[in-house]
């Protein structure tokens, strides 16, 4: 994305590597910008990858811009349910629904508030 960040993640998001993926996320946002995960080939994420989530929507929340999920089926989807954080991202159905509502300048969803960013 020329205006914004496009990130797709693939697998599983879990103990292993939940730290590492948050460290490539942040060191590809740019400030200001949205930032689209696109989902759709994720299988499984457990409650570090969740603190991923919530720790970059708050993150770009707070410089103004937003995170964007795409694609959100299967566990991940259940888990961000169940614990409420559906409610409080920006969720599409889509990678390309995600980048629409990114490059509209949809507005920021709300910080999570237990997250320590």
């Amino acid at each position: 994305m020329d205006d914004g960040v496009l990130i797709t993640l693939s697998g599983e998001v879990d103990i292993t590597n939940a730290t590492r993926l948050e460290t490539y996320l942040r060191r590809r946002m740019l400030p200001g910008k949205p930032v689209v995960l696109d989902l759709t080939l994720l299988t499984f994420m457990d409650s570090n990858g969740l603190r991923v989530i919530e720790r970059l929507h708050t993150s770009c929340a707070k410089e103004g811009s937003a995170l964007h999920l795409a694609g959100v089926r299967g566990v991940p989807a259940r888990l961000l349910q169940i614990t409420g954080l559906w409610d409080l991202l920006n969720v599409h159905d889509s990678a390309a629904g995600a980048v629409r509502a990114a490059r509209s300048g949809a507005p920021a969803a709300r910080p999570c508030a237990s997250s320590a960013a």
